[in-house]
């Protein structure tokens, strides 16, 4: 039931990713600025290893 699979995509819309704290399925504590920095490092890293499946 989840709005974004593992890979940041949001389903049934194409080509839209969401990178932020509504990722987390609860709230990742008191101060979620840095859960979010680390969610958006991870985040990072896989849209570009995607981008770079694309080119070859």
């Amino acid at each position: 039931m989840a709005v974004l699979d593992h890979k940041f995509r949001v389903r049934g819309v194409e080509g839209l990713r969401v990178v932020d704290a509504s990722a987390f399925p609860a709230v990742p504590g008191a101060f979620p600025s840095c859960p979010t920095m680390v969610l958006s490092a991870k985040a990072a890293e896989v849209i570009l290893a995607d981008a770079s499946e694309r080119l070859r």
